[in-house]
């Protein structure tokens, strides 16, 4: 019971205040050894609801140990302030925006309301061939098919084609690289 008393003595009286952020949350260290090397420990105090979804991330940065030095009040007010300034840019773009696609609204109608837009599903419809239109292309594919075998038929005759078309042979005389599957 005693040593547990003295290793709670020593983890409050033992620690280094590193700073306070803008909630009031306060970020304290301390150097201990484990297994015969120095290591340091981070934590942070909460103050009211402990949310660490809340924490500034150049303090969950120095928690983590991604930062060696934890960060100054000045860099701390430096990042707010650039914060800012990137949600005004965001509004401003979001603002551009809105007011490119009322303009375009106005020169052409749109189809969707309130809508964003989609891809153009009838024009990629479009694209494939009815049941009629497959039927020709596919006897034009088998003429094309014929015009060619009767080209390669006085050079190679024509083998039959196995039912599956895995490489077939013996071990010894398999070179990598060589199989092409059948056309």
């Amino acid at each position: 019971m005693s040593k547990l008393l003295a290793r709670i003595a020593g983890y409050l009286s033992n620690r280094t205040l590193v700073g306070v952020d803008k909630v009031g949350n306060r970020y304290f260290t301390r150097t201990e050894e484990i297994d015969g090397i120095m290591k340091e420990k981070r934590w942070v105090l909460f103050k009211g609801e402990e949310d660490p979804t809340l924490l500034p991330v150049e303090w969950i940065c120095w928690l983590n140990g991604q930062r060696k030095r934890a960060p100054t009040p000045e860099e701390l007010i430096e990042m707010e302030a650039r914060r800012e300034l990137v949600k005004q840019n965001v509004a401003l773009l979001k603002q551009e925006e809105e007011e490119r696609r009322a303009r375009e609204g106005s020169t052409r109608k749109s189809t969707s309301a309130g809508k964003t837009g989609g891809p153009d599903l009838k024009s990629f419809i479009r694209q494939f061939p009815t049941a009629s239109e497959g039927n020709k292309l596919e006897e034009e594919s088998d003429a094309v098919d014929r015009a060619r075998e009767g080209e390669a038929g006085g050079k190679k005759a024509k083998e039959p084609l196995s039912e599956h078309s895995e490489p077939t042979g013996s071990g010894s005389t398999f070179k990598p690289g060589t199989w092409q599957p059948p056309t």
